[in-house]
């Protein structure tokens, strides 16, 4: 059960000698965009500047795209562990409500892409179950964060193929090939090896944040069974418009009740500190961020671009982290993460080779 009463500042603690540690940022896993979507025929006005060249806009959404993810990792760490919010399911919720009111915003009044609608009750309870597992991994996800370091929870996090990879066997019986399946050996292996060497290993963080990670993989291969049909595949930002809403409301019995009376605190932590409004504000918006900036990526290159920079994004916000919050880090630590990130690339390939031979 999450620590529900207990508010204690410790923004001035040294953390070299806290206990505790961190979490998957809360980034928000969504699906690629479905073939048959497409943006709408006028662009939004801040992506149809004729001054702007398509080099220097791609440039700024992918630096917009780093700062997002890191951003929401660190702020989630800060607010969860350093700052002593100790209200993930909370925090949770602030997301999914921010991912609501803004993707409402950006759909139906900037454009960036055509609203589609739910068509049948069937679609709605399907879309219901991804958000009962979206729910899952991001609460997991952030209550890890009060536990293991952000380097830590990233080098878990990169498992994430590992797990998909399982779950596909076992709900779709769907087999890769033998390359596919070697190239996890180094995955799982330099989490093993990370996680001996942890300074701040810290079990109970450890297990909730691979539930996260499971939580993502069992969401994509759960999407990619019950939306197979073209008329109710949605595009990722529709997809996000309709599950934001029904995840808060999943979440907000299970703040109530296991995290006591957080609006009060909250009201009253305000009143002597109205720095936790502009936090918790400016945290929920970066959440949101990393969703319309993983769109924005895939449509200004493609998602292999994603896949790469997601590699590359875990091993940046590691360091960042590190470098912010103090951590302590071992050789053999970096080392593990090093074989986990090299395993990931090596799975991406096999599978990027194995998809071009079923193709022949």
């Amino acid at each position: 059960m999450v620590e529900a009463q207990s508010w204690t500042t410790r923004r001035m603690s040294n953390p070299r000698f806290d206990a505790a540690a961190t979490t998957t940022p809360t980034v928000i896993d969504i699906p690629g965009t479905p073939p048959h979507s497409s943006s709408s025929t006028g662009k939004p006005f801040f992506l149809s500047s004729p001054t702007v060249s398509p080099s220097v806009l791609t440039a700024a959404i992918i630096a917009a795209w780093f700062g997002s993810n890191i951003g929401v990792l660190l702020l989630n760490k800060y607010l969860l562990f350093y700052y002593g919010f100790r209200y993930p399911i909370f925090l949770t919720m602030t997301h999914m409500l921010s991912c609501a009111a803004y993707s409402s915003a950006v759909i139906n009044i900037a454009g960036i892409v055509p609203r589609q609608h739910i068509l049948s009750r069937r679609q709605f309870l399907k879309i219901l179950a991804l958000s009962a597992i979206f729910c899952l991994s991001v609460v997991c996800g952030n209550t890890s964060l009060r536990y293991i370091p952000v380097s830590f929870n990233q080098a878990i996090g990169a498992t994430t193929p590992f797990f998909t990879a399982v779950f596909s066997f076992l709900i779709t019986c769907k087999t890769e090939s033998t390359e596919v399946y070697l190239a996890l050996l180094p995955v799982v292996s330099g989490i093993v090896l990370a996680s001996n060497s942890e300074p701040s290993f810290h079990l109970f963080g450890f297990l909730i944040c691979v539930a996260s990670t499971a939580g993502r993989a069992l969401k994509s291969v759960v999407q990619g069974i019950i939306l197979t049909s073209e008329s109710e595949k949605l595009h990722s930002m529709n997809l996000l418009l309709y599950m934001a809403p029904m995840a808060a409301c999943i979440l907000l019995p299970f703040t109530l009740y296991i995290e006591g009376n957080v609006l009060r605190i909250l009201i009253e932590k305000a009143r002597t500190d109205p720095l936790i409004i502009f936090l918790l504000a400016g945290n929920a918006t970066v959440a949101y961020l990393v969703n319309l900036t993983n769109f924005l990526v895939t449509k200004h290159t493609s998602a292999l671009t994603l896949q790469v920079l997601g590699n590359g994004k875990a091993a940046v916000a590691a360091g960042v982290s590190v470098l912010i919050f103090r951590n302590p880090v071992t050789v053999m630590g970096v080392a593990g993460f090093g074989v986990t990130i090299m395993g990931v690339v090596l799975y991406s390939e096999a599978r990027k080779r194995s998809k071009m031979l079923n193709q022949k």
